[in-house]
C-alpha cells in the first residue's frame, strides 16, 4: 500500500544517471519534489511519460519544484536512456538494494520485480501532499501533477 497524503515522505539515498548521490532531504526547505516511480527504462509507456515530462519541464521548474524519476534499472541503463531521450532531470536508480526505496513508498510489485507507476508530490517540509498510483500499463496525466502543485 502506497504511503498516504499527509505522511512524512521517507528519505532515500539513490544514485542518479551520472553516479551522483541524490537524497530527498537535500531539497527540504528549498524545493517541492515530484517523485515519480516507473517500471523500466526503454519501455513504451515509461518512455512516453518521461518524454512528456521532458517536454513540459518548465511547468515544474517554474513552480519551484524538482522532478525526480525513479526506476529499478542500473545507473548505466539510466545514463544511456537519459542521453538517448535528452532528459535533463535526474533519473534515480533503485537497483540495489533492489527496490528498497520503491518498497518504502509502497509501490514495489514483488511479482514483477519493479515499481508500479506511483507519483508523490512532496512539499518543502517533506510531507506528501498528493499521490497517484497506476498499474503497470496505465500512463499518468502530468497535468494532474501541475494542478496539485498549484495547491501548495
Amino acid at each position: 500500500m502506497a504511503i498516504e497524503v499527509g505522511s512524512k515522505a521517507p528519505d532515500f539515498e539513490l544514485k542518479d544517471n551520472h553516479g551522483a548521490t541524490v537524497t530527498l532531504s537535500q531539497f527540504r526547505g528549498a524545493k517541492n519534489v515530484v517523485l515519480l516511480f516507473y517500471p523500466f527504462a526503454f519501455t513504451g509507456v515509461c518512455t512516453g511519460e518521461l518524454c512528456a515530462l521532458r517536454d513540459n519541464l518548465p511547468k515544474f521548474s517554474d513552480r519551484d519544484t524538482q522532478l525526480l524519476a525513479v526506476s529499478n534499472d542500473s545507473i548505466h541503463t539510466l545514463r544511456v536512456f537519459a542521453e538517448q531521450e535528452g532528459f535533463e532531470y535526474p533519473l534515480l536508480s533503485d537497483f540495489w538494494p533492489h527496490g528498497e526505496t520503491s518498497r518504502a513508498y509502497g509501490v514495489f510489485d514483488e511479482d514483477k520485480g519493479c515499481a508500479v507507476r506511483g507519483t508523490f508530490i512532496i512539499d518543502k517540509e517533506g510531507v506528501v501532499r498528493w499521490t497517484v498510483v497506476n498499474g503497470l500499463p496505465d500512463a499518468r496525466d502530468l497535468n494532474e501533477y501541475v494542478k496539485a502543485l498549484d495547491t501548495l
